[in-house]
C-alpha cells in the first residue's frame, strides 16, 4: 500500500502540473460555460407553471449559437481527458528507462500500475466534479432558482456516471499503452477507438436496422418500434450510446424508458403530461447501461494488468 500511493501521489502531482492537463482543463471551462449560458438564456421560453425540474432543464436545454446540450459536451469531450491522461502512462516509462528503475526499487510491480490509474481517475473525477459544480453555480446564480433535494441527487449520480464513462476511455488508453511501445501509436489507437464508437456505430446500427426493417412515411407503429428496438440494441455497443442513454434518463425524468422515445413522442402529440419517476425508479432503469460500463472498464484494465504483470522489463 506504501508503494501504490507513493506512485499515486507522484503521478497525480505530474497530471496537475502538466501543460497537458492545463490546456484541456480550459477548452473544458469554456465550453462548458458556454452551454450553460445558452442554456440559461433559452430555459425562460421553455418554462411553464406547470414545468418540473427546472433546474435540471439547465443540463439539457440547447441553443441556436451552440447547438448542443452539456451531457453531448461531455460525452465528446470525456473521453478525450481519459486518452490523454492514459495513453502513456506505460510505454512512456518504458521507452525512457524510467520502468526499470522504479521496479529495481522495494516496489511491488502492481503498484505502478495501479497507482497510474488510480491517479488518472482521481484526475478525471476531479475535473468532472469541478465543471459540473461551477455550471451548476453559475446557472442557480442567472435563473434564480435553487433545485430540490431530487434534483442535487440526480446531478450526483450524474456526475458518478459521468466519472465511470471517463474510467472506461482512461482503462483503454492504459491498455494501448501496455500493449504498444510508441506512445504515439497507442494514442492513435484510443482516438481511432473513440472515433468509431462515438461515429460510425451509429452508422452501422442505421444501414442494419433499414436492411433488416425498411422504414417510410406510410410504415406503422408497429414497425417504427422495431425498427428502434434494432437500432437501439446495436447501437449499445458503444459506451457513448450507454452514456447518453444513462444520462438522458437521469436529467429528463419524463422519458422513464431509453427505448420508449415513440410512445413519448405519442403522449405529447395527444396532450398528456407523462409522469416523471422517481429517482430510485431511474436508477432501476439506468442500472444495465452503467453496469455494462462498469464492466467494460473493469476488462480493459483486467487485460492491462495481466499483460504488464507478465511481461519482461529489462534494465537499460
Amino acid at each position: 500500500m506504501k508503494g501504490l500511493m507513493a506512485v499515486f501521489w507522484k503521478e497525480l502531482s505530474d497530471h496537475f502540473s502538466s501543460l497537458r492537463f492545463i490546456i484541456l482543463s480550459l477548452l473544458i471551462y469554456l465550453a462548458g460555460i458556454a452551454t450553460i449560458y445558452v442554456a440559461a438564456q433559452n430555459i425562460r421560453a421553455d418554462v411553464t407553471a406547470a414545468t418540473r425540474f427546472i433546474f435540471l432543464r439547465l443540463f439539457i436545454v440547447s441553443g441556436e449559437s451552440v447547438p448542443f446540450s452539456f451531457p453531448f459536451f461531455l460525452a465528446l469531450f470525456i473521453p478525450i481527458i481519459g486518452i490523454a491522461l492514459g495513453f502513456d502512462a506505460i510505454n512512456s516509462e518504458r521507452t525512457s528507462g524510467n520502468l526499470s528503475r522504479i521496479l529495481s526499487q522495494p516496489l511491488y510491480r502492481d503498484s505502478v500500475i495501479n497507482g497510474k490509474f488510480l491517479a488518472g481517475l482521481v484526475t478525471l473525477s476531479i475535473l468532472i466534479l469541478s465543471i459540473v459544480t461551477l455550471v451548476a453555480g453559475m446557472g442557480l446564480r442567472m435563473i434564480g432558482i435553487p433545485p430540490t433535494a431530487e434534483e442535487v441527487l440526480r446531478l450526483f449520480v450524474f456526475v458518478l456516471v459521468s466519472i465511470i464513462y471517463g474510467g472506461f476511455w482512461l482503462s483503454l488508453a492504459v491498455l494501448f499503452s501496455v500493449f504498444f511501445n510508441r506512445t504515439a501509436t497507442s494514442a492513435l489507437a484510443s482516438v481511432a477507438v473513440w472515433l468509431f464508437m462515438f461515429l460510425f456505430v451509429g452508422m452501422i446500427a442505421t444501414f442494419v436496422a433499414n436492411a433488416i426493417v425498411p422504414i417510410d412515411q406510410s410504415s406503422s407503429i408497429d414497425a417504427l418500434a422495431r425498427h428502434d428496438e434494432i437500432f437501439r440494441s446495436i447501437s449499445r455497443v458503444s459506451p457513448s450510446t450507454l452514456y447518453g442513454e444513462s444520462v438522458q434518463i437521469l436529467l429528463m425524468p419524463e422519458l422513464s424508458n431509453p427505448s420508449s422515445t415513440l410512445v413519448l413522442i405519442s403522449i405529447y402529440t395527444a396532450g398528456m403530461i407523462p409522469t416523471p419517476l422517481s429517482l430510485g425508479q431511474s436508477l432501476l432503469v439506468v442500472w444495465p447501461q452503467v453496469t455494462s460500463l462498469i464492466a467494460l472498464t473493469a476488462l480493459c484494465f483486467a487485460a492491462s494488468y495481466i499483460k504488464f504483470m507478465r511481461e519482461e522489463v529489462r534494465s537499460t
